[in-house]
């Protein structure tokens, strides 16, 4: 077989989003910044590239890896993050005696839940609880021509693809080592297009969630409830915020509709998880991250509508950019999934 690692050449992340790419290399061993890299990109575009397989991705990633890079990428084996928002994760229960015919009852649980013919996906699962009566089932299914199209991108690029997963699944590798995530914890992953949620238990994300609104929806209902520009509404957005002020209430309502859905959303991922999954253990944390987590007062506003403690996650510290130029602070966020990515511990590659 031939070998994928060298102790030298540790894999990079490439994080594929709606609205950009980022890079980043990482020593896991010490948590030290080797590369990092990000460019912006035209959504419209990459949807139209993630469907049909067109250049601009590739030729975005090549942009990126020639004239984006600070530090250096030691390696061209690349762990390859897709959005989450079009893939699908859920935990299930069946009978012990189903366990034989396991694929079957994946099938059917694919065949409820998603809507999207199990042909057009691609589907993992793995049994990560076993009773005398009944099996604890986890399945992630990815649309075939999502990964495909992410794969050839980056092999065009120059890029050797050894794994692939969803965004939130990376944030979770973050989290768990850095935030506590060994409790029961829901993360909220406000991105700029979309936010991911997803319910992290025992080492695994239990079941997943989203709605497409994110940070950039935030400054768009700035601008137009407050009748300001763009870029006024974005510095309300990040200075201001929901915090306490002679703006405050006028931002929060602004935003209160916007904030309202991703409540929704997080509302039926917890639902979800106490009926279905917990075993009487019950969410002890929520966790915002990603770009519009920068918005200030943010973890307050939802720990007074959920009742219950929410906190903007600070991975940071447990990232060491060394010599390097770290990025400016707002833009940290948007480096955690990558991050994740680029730490993947080298036996996740071959289960």
């Amino acid at each position: 077989m031939a070998k994928l690692f060298y102790k030298d050449k540790p894999a990079i992340g490439l994080d594929i989003g709606q609205t950009g790419i980022k890079v980043m290399a990482v020593d896991p061993k010490q948590w030290t910044v080797l590369g990092y890299g990000a460019v912006d990109l035209d959504p419209a575009k990459v949807q139209k590239s993630l469907e049909t397989g067109d250049p601009y991705l590739t030729e975005n990633i090549a942009i990126l890896l020639k004239e984006k890079i600070v530090g250096i990428l030691p390696s061209n084996h690349t762990v390859v993050g897709v959005p989450t928002s079009r893939t699908f994760s859920r935990t299930f229960t069946v009978p012990l005696k189903a366990e034989p015919n396991l694929a079957d009852a994946v099938g059917i649980e694919v065949d409820q839940y998603i809507p999207i013919p199990l042909n057009s996906l691609y589907v993992d699962y793995e049994i990560i609880g076993r009773t005398k009566t009944q099996l604890t089932v986890i399945m992630s299914a990815v649309p075939k021509t999502l990964v495909d199209n992410c794969l050839a991108a980056a092999k065009l690029a120059g890029l050797l693809p050894i794994m692939v997963e969803p965004g939130i699944n990376s944030v979770a590798r973050v989290l768990e080592t850095t935030e506590e995530g060994h409790l029961p914890t829901l993360i909220v992953d406000i991105g700029p297009a979309g936010t991911d949620i997803a319910a992290l238990d025992k080492g695994a994300i239990r079941v997943s969630g989203g709605v497409g609104v994110g940070g950039n929806t935030f400054t768009l209902d700035i601008a137009k409830k407050l009748g300001v520009t763009l870029e006024n509404a974005h510095q309300l957005k990040v200075l201001n915020g929901l915090s306490a002020g002679p703006r405050q209430a006028k931002i929060t309502a602004a935003l209160q509709p916007t904030l309202q859905r991703i409540l929704g959303e997080i509302n039926k991922v917890i639902r979800y998880y106490n009926e279905r999954l917990s075993d009487d253990r019950k969410i002890e944390q929520i966790l915002v991250v990603g770009s519009g987590s920068n918005v200030p007062g943010v973890g307050d506003y939802f720990t007074n509508e959920l009742v219950m403690p929410v906190r903007v996650a600070s991975p940071w510290q447990k990232l060491d950019f060394g010599t390097l130029p770290q990025p400016n602070k707002q833009f940290r966020p948007r480096y955690i999934t990558v991050a994740g990515l680029a730490s993947v511990n080298h036996r996740e590659v071959w289960k």
